[in-house]
């Protein structure tokens, strides 16, 4: 992008509104608007036309493991890297100067707000620069109390009870000699004139680096780089999007495999990968607290959530795995089974074709391998494992809200006030409405926003099932021709089967391609609506990609569960769309084993798919080392950088996971185990990832997980309904129950007790082949020809229709019932969590009293020697005159 015209567009203004003493009050500018910079300090910067302080240079010093500053005292907070201007080609050498003033004039202003900087010519490459960035002392006080930073004051002093299980779960933590336990504290927001009373033990080690990059970057994206007359203009996001700078990143503190030789260099990364990202630790909890205190809450919170949801899973995994066991020993025994294998049963049963033109008769007994398959995911441990399984998303919910509610008070976010974030530059450059600010009443901007996405994911449903039917009219007229040479397998080869085997893999290809379609429709639309802020930004666009991405893996779920075969008529009278296809109709063996079998290549294939992309392709797209000895700031810097959407798409994978987990586990008991082992490994990846392949990402505070809480609240209530209605309509479970406790005794049926024989023959219909001698049935429930009311639906029909409406309504009731007794039952901050931040701002308001009794004392104390010197006077005056 070149540095003039269309980029000067994506820069911010910020109007000076007062000057005194040569320190300037800010304000942003919006239009004819002005907002005051509440949350800034005061601080001094560069006047228009002053001389600019230049940057003192020093040379490598052959320390590649160094974190300080050439004189091994200034800890390096953050780090900027450019290409020097002065050895660009001469043809842009006007685009260079102009980015060459905005740099000098953006560190002198660093400089003027009291950080300091040293740069360094790279060792690989001479047009590479790196600007060292440290705040000293005094400019770290000041910004920990305008970012209302929390720093310890004194040790947890009550007392916690140890679980009676810790002599077992002591193996599945890290070794406590290497990643000892952090020490508890009370904490307060930071005062610089109330300093003696927090607990510091070494004023160098105070704020821990994290921090020191957190407040880094805060003065990075606010320091002004260029002024014109009343305009300002500011922010390092601004310099790296027009190319002044080429990055901009905290420094790991070692190289990640090998331990530092600096004996100052705590060696958390290198702790981290060994006893965190390894693949040996997979059986290991996760150091949490050192997670949070080297990359920040925001990540700290993404892997406890992700831990928390996998040790969750391990109880709903051992469940299924043995709903799964249960149905896999009993497909043999199963009566209605038998009957579909039997020869004088299945066997002589005439079925009518499923397709018009090619398709012929077939015998039921085809369907026998199908009918045995089905009672592995058919039965009644898997309506018990639904049920749990609407009670487990419940209870994983609740208990992590008391977790998170832990991680809160440990990590200080408790009282978490997010600092006023700038206006994204986009948002600035085009959007021109004005709006009302309900808090303020000040006038403002409001973006142009659109509300296209819901028809737009309609859209994607509707082409969807198009392309099912698609499949499904190809197969129909064209596999029978293709395989006449097949005499043996053509009549067990149906156009159901093909479509379901097929069209489970060719979906998975589709949504894999989608993927990138989508992602960038959501994109668009985001840009398109220009939210203000990155926080709105974000979560404007989880919800539309997890919108969009909700019909990309579910559309074809939901479609087999309850749309095919629902309204297909019957072969005398067959449905067609548009007057000319003929509507899909499920496998003989049922729509579940479709729908499980749709599930099974989705999520296992999904699972691969992204291994190998991070293992893999990932690594093969990292940059080539050096074999030279470079320093740590410039082998952070060939590392690869963090996304602006940072753990986005980290997110997204294990919440669509999630959905698969909860929405069809009636069809897929399976479904948990997979999502278990997926998520062993994916803790490590993404682990391995973040310590070894990418840079060290600017540590930023989060409280939870944001927008994703309220769409697993919202998964965890729909998946309720879904289960149910896939046990009603999409199972044979109702019709089984519906003529073992019905029709299999007086009045309907002939056998003297409840019995699940005869019941294949009682789900098949009757129909009259005009041109044949022999009769072939259907799978419907419909009166037999000659029968007054012939081909119309039967009194058991209608009895299996009350009893699905009735199971439905009932379950569902059952379910959110026990679910709302849960949630009541469940605190979702634990009791000890409550007396501990009762305990915090006890001493909190202590040490306020204390420190303004003693300001109260200050004040008073001339006021009181005055009175007394008063008195004395007054008393010597009286001692006088009566001498």
């Amino acid at each position: 992008m070149s540095e003039g015209g269309d980029n000067d567009i994506l820069e911010m203004d910020y109007v000076s509104e007062t000057e005194s003493d040569g320190v300037l009050e800010m304000g942003i500018k919006y239009g004819d608007e002005h907002w005051a910079l509440e949350f800034l300090p005061t601080y001094q910067f560069q006047p228009e036309g002053a001389s600019l302080s230049k940057v003192e240079k020093a040379e490598f010093n052959n320390n590649p493991d160094s974190l300080f500053f050439n004189d091994g005292i200034k800890q390096i907070d953050f780090v900027l890297v450019y290409e020097d201007e002065d050895k660009k080609e001469l043809d842009k050498k006007k685009i260079f100067q102009r980015r060459k003033r905005r740099r000098e004039f953006f560190e002198a202003s660093l400089m003027k707000m009291g950080m300091e900087l040293e740069v360094t010519r790279s060792v690989v490459d001479e047009k590479l620069l790196f600007v060292k960035v440290h705040m000293p002392w005094d400019v770290l006080c000041t910004y920990a109390e305008v970012l209302h930073i929390k720093m310890p004051i004194k040790r947890n002093d009550i007392s916690t009870t140890s679980s009676p299980f810790s002599c077992l779960t002591k193996h599945f933590y890290p070794s406590v000699h290497l990643i000892a336990k952090e020490t508890e504290f009370f904490t307060a927001p930071f005062e610089k004139n109330r300093l003696e009373y927090f607990f510091m033990e070494d004023q160098d080690n105070f704020f821990t680096p994290s921090t020191r990059s957190r407040m880094a970057y805060h003065l990075l994206s606010r320091a002004p780089y260029e002024v014109r007359g009343p305009a300002i203009k500011l922010g390092i996001t601004k310099l790296l999007d027009g190319g002044v700078y080429k990055a901009a990143y905290p420094l790991h503190d070692v190289s990640g495999v090998q331990p530092s030789k600096e004996e100052k260099c705590p060696n958390v990364r290198y702790l981290l990968f060994n006893e965190w990202a390894h693949p040996k630790n997979f059986y290991k909890m996760q150091p949490l607290d050192l997670i949070r205190k080297y990359y920040g809450e925001k990540v700290g919170i993404y892997f406890a959530w992700l831990g928390f949801y996998t040790a969750m899973l391990a109880l709903a995994a051992i469940v299924g795995l043995g709903c799964f066991i249960y149905g896999y020993k009993t497909q043999d025994t199963s009566t209605w089974s038998k009957e579909v294998c039997d020869p004088l049963i299945g066997g002589q049963t005439v079925m009518c074709p499923q397709c018009d033109g090619e398709c012929t008769y077939w015998r039921l007994n085809n369907t026998c391998d199908s009918s045995k398959k089905l009672c592995i995911f058919d039965n009644f441990g898997t309506l018990v494992f639904a049920v749990f399984m609407a009670i487990w998303v419940t209870l994983f919910l609740e208990f992590w809200k008391r977790y998170q509610a832990e991680l809160e008070y440990d990590w200080d976010t408790v009282e978490f006030l997010e600092q006023e974030e700038q206006p994204r530059p986009e948002y600035e450059a085009k959007c021109n409405y004005d709006r009302v600010n309900p808090i303020t009443q000040v006038r403002g901007l409001r973006s142009k926003g659109i509300r296209s996405t819901i028809m737009l994911i309609l859209a994607s449903v509707v082409a969807i099932i198009v392309y099912r039917l698609a499949v499904f009219f190809s197969f129909s007229k064209q596999l029978r021709a293709d395989i006449k040479e097949l005499e043996p397998f053509k009549e067990y080869v149906t156009p159901q089967m093909a479509t379901s085997v097929t069209a489970s893999i060719i979906s998975f290809v589709i949504i894999m391609v989608l993927n990138l379609l989508y992602e960038k429709v959501a994109i668009w639309i985001t840009d398109f609506e220009l939210p203000r802020t990155k926080t709105e930004y974000e979560n404007s666009l989880t919800l539309k990609m997890f919108l969009f991405q909700f019909v990309n893996y579910y559309s074809s779920c939901f479609y087999i569960a309850f749309v095919k075969g629902k309204v297909v008529g019957y072969p005398g009278k067959p449905v067609y769309l548009l007057g000319e296809y003929r509507n899909e109709e499920c496998d003989p063996g049922g729509c579940l084993i479709e729908l499980t079998t749709q599930l099974t290549v989705i999520m296992g294939g999904k699972a691969i798919w992204n291994n190998i992309q991070e293992n893999l392709i990932f690594h093969y797209c990292t940059r080539v080392g050096s074999e030279k000895v470079t320093p740590r700031w410039e082998q952070d810097y060939a590392l690869q950088p963090i996304g602006k959407l940072g753990l986005f798409y980290e997110y997204l994978e294990m919440v669509i996971q999630f959905g698969f987990v909860t929405l069809f586990v009636a069809s897929f008991p399976l479904a948990p185990f997979l999502a278990l082992i997926n998520n062993i490994f994916e803790i490590r990846v993404d682990a391995w990832k973040i310590t070894t392949q990418f840079r060290h990402m600017v540590p930023e505070k989060a409280q939870d997980i944001g927008a994703w809480q309220p769409i697993l609240q919202g998964v965890a209530i729909l998946a309720v309904a879904t289960n149910a209605m896939i046990i009603a309509f999409t199972s044979d479970m109702i019709p089984r129950l519906v003529y073992y406790w019905s029709f299999s005794v007086y009045p309907y049926g002939d056998h003297a007790n409840y019995t699940m024989e005869g019941y294949i023959n009682n789900t098949l219909s009757v129909f009259d082949i005009k041109d044949f001698s022999d009769k072939s049935r259907y799978r419907d429930f419909r009166y037999p020809p000659g029968h007054p009311r012939q081909y119309e639906y039967s009194i058991y029909y209608w009895h299996v229709i009350a009893a699905k409406m009735a199971f439905i309504i009932v379950v569902e009731h059952i379910v959110y019932f026990t679910k709302f007794v849960l949630s009541y039952m469940i605190p979702d901050v634990p009791t000890a969590v409550r007396d501990k931040i009762k305990r915090e701002k006890y001493l909190t308001h202590v040490m306020l009293h204390e420190v303004n009794l003693k300001l109260v004392t200050k004040n008073l104390k001339p006021v009181t020697d005055n009175i007394l010197k008063h008195q004395e006077d007054k008393e010597e005056e009286t001692n006088d005159l009566d001498f």
